[in-house]
């Protein structure tokens, strides 16, 4: 018999429906914070049963509810960062005409996710998913007169239908397999075709290279919505990844595809978001980055880091989003180190290339990208000022950072134990090759990073800044794409 609790978890999705739809205007600001605060201590709660009962799931014709570590932490997460935004619309919004269509709007989507987080049919995962991405597009449009906020719904209408179509086709093949439509009883199946096309949706729902450019034009809609969508609807992506892992996990191929186009988006996220001046755009850009390298941890079997990474990027880029209105007063009131010293790029080098060198020899890619985090992280504290007291300071934290990384890592895989599938091992083939060709390309950007202040003013490195602070045109040419599918600028996407 499913605990108590498991029944009142929907009470906070309900809630926020029942604002969204209109029910308590005019007092809908009121009514949203009450309701997003009351999703909350339902999230509260489903996460202490579910840490003292274990899991719980309710199965009912075309509905259920599921309680693990994976649905209770993403649950409360999301509830969470949605009680914030929501108490942020309040004054960011105030006087705006548009606040209460807004906050509805808000409310939904929010709604949305909760429910899809804790669903246990596919008809009702289903629907969540496509209720999701239909409220973000009319956020993404609460602007409709703004011809940037047209393209980017244009473009995130298009990703969007692809991926849905591939979601309801692998829960039809899950379903003739098993003849089951609850999620859980779907798991296990040993069949390519559904993996794949979970794996497919996942990486558009994530905004994957080459699918991410409607991802960085979204800075057309209020802070509000790019904070709830970086920090939560972003990783629906990865949680249908990580929902379906016991599908995916069998087949190498569909592992294979999750470290390909999770590397490569990673790695073309993390060299634009250098080149960017526009605080929200660098933001956007890091986020591609951060759901590649999350996809890349899934593809790699690393499940319970891939649930940790999705966790401490979804508190930190909503804090970024959030308080990006406040950066210039943070910087000025910030000490700054005196820029008194020289880039090193050749010791940088050096030291990137034997941290690559000792990981592939044990075989640790996840660990070779942590250290040269670390290696930059350390390469930024001796650059300008290299005294023995700044030297010992960055040394200190480093060795704090690498320490909380490993503990959190571990508190992570027992937490997530019975949740997520134990880890298929040794990876080979494809998957193994690119896996270690990221790493190569992360060294790599590690010592770009550290030169590219030496050689600004060379035409050369001026040139190559330009292509890629342009993402290297890819999403010019999806704009030309759209343009040429989707005519007639002035009619408004819905």
């Amino acid at each position: 018999m499913a605990h108590p609790i498991v029944w009142l978890t929907i009470l906070g999705p309900l809630a926020l429906a029942a604002t969204g739809s209109g029910l308590a205007a005019p007092r809908t600001l009121a009514a949203a914070r009450l309701a997003s605060l009351l999703a909350l201590a339902m999230a509260v709660l489903a996460a202490v049963a579910t840490a003292v009962a274990g899991p719980q799931r309710i199965m009912l014709p075309g509905f259920g509810i599921v309680l693990d570590a994976l649905s209770a932490t993403m649950f409360l997460l999301v509830a969470f960062v949605g009680a914030i935004v929501i108490g942020f619309t309040r004054h960011y919004l105030d006087g705006d005409p548009g606040q209460d269509r807004f906050v509805r709007l808000l409310c939904l989507t929010l709604a949305s996710v909760l429910t899809l987080i804790v669903s246990a049919h596919f008809v009702q995962f289903a629907f969540a998913w496509i209720a999701t991405s239909a409220g973000l597009q009319r956020l993404l449009l609460f602007y409709p007169e703004r011809p940037a906020a047209r393209l980017a719904a244009r473009k995130k209408f298009l990703v969007s239908r692809l991926g849905d179509a591939c979601l309801i086709a692998a829960f039809v093949l899950l379903y003739r397999a098993s003849g089951s439509a609850a999620i859980p009883a779907a798991n296990g199946l040993a069949s390519l075709a559904p993996a794949l096309l979970l794996v497919c949706a996942g990486m558009l729902k994530s905004a994957q290279f080459p699918m991410h450019g409607w991802l960085i034009e979204v800075m057309e809609t209020p802070t509000p919505v790019s904070a709830l969508l970086h920090a939560g609807l972003i990783n629906a992506g990865g949680f249908l990844v990580l929902r379906f892992a016991d599908v995916i996990a069998p087949q190498s191929t569909a592992l294979d595809l999750l470290v390909v186009i999770g590397g490569i988006s990673a790695m073309f996220g993390s060299l634009v978001m250098l080149t960017q001046t526009s605080v929200k755009v660098a933001l956007a850009y890091s986020t591609i980055a951060q759901m590649g390298f999350m996809m890349f941890e899934c593809g790699l079997g690393a499940y319970s880091a891939a649930l940790l990474h999705i966790v401490a990027h979804s508190l930190y880029k909503a804090h970024a989003f959030l308080s990006s209105g406040s950066v210039i007063d943070i910087a000025r009131g910030s000490w700054q180190v005196e820029k008194t010293g020289a880039s090193r790029p050749g010791p940088v080098a050096l030291v990137a290339g034997a941290v690559a060198a000792v990981c592939l020899w044990f075989g640790q890619p996840l660990v070779c990208v942590m250290l040269l985090g670390l290696v930059h992280l350390v390469a930024n504290g001796i650059d300008r000022r290299p005294n023995s007291d700044v030297i010992a300071r960055v040394v200190l934290a480093a060795t704090l950072v690498a320490v909380l990384s490993v503990a959190l890592q571990f508190g992570a895989w027992r937490f997530l134990a019975g949740a997520l599938p134990p880890h298929p091992g040794p990876m080979g083939g494809v998957g193994e090759v690119a896996a270690w060709i990221m790493v190569l390309g992360f060294a790599a950007l590690t010592v770009f990073q550290s030169a590219l202040p030496r050689h600004a003013t060379e035409p050369r490195w001026q040139a190559l800044y330009a292509l890629v602070a342009n993402g290297f045109y890819v999403n010019t040419l999806a704009n030309r794409f759209v343009l040429r599918l989707w005519p007639g600028g002035r009619r408004r996407v819905s």
